[in-house]
């Protein structure tokens, strides 16, 4: 069975080697055929803790890590510009 992945924006990183990944699901409405946006959070393993709030990240998912955590970051496609600001 093949890994799932997903592309998200992080928008947390208080934890400690965990970051929160906002993934977006655009899909049509059964009846209506509206596109409709449904965002999930999932929280990620980031074992360097160099993931910032606001960087585009694509997580992979994996064994379980503790009791709400089953995806890792796998790379950051894009820094945000926020972030890149603050390592200056």
């Amino acid at each position: 069975m093949a890994l799932k992945e997903r592309v998200g924006t992080v928008v947390s990183d208080k934890m400690d080697k965990t970051v929160v990944v906002a993934v977006e699901n655009r899909f049509p409405h059964p009846i209506y055929q509206k596109i409709v946006s449904r965002t999930t959070r999932y929280k990620a393993h980031d074992a360097e803790n160099n993931c910032r709030v606001g960087d585009r990240v694509r997580i992979t998912e994996t064994r379980p890590l503790s009791a709400s955590k089953r995806w890792a970051v796998s790379e950051v496609l894009s820094h945000s510009m926020k972030s890149q600001e603050d390592s200056k």
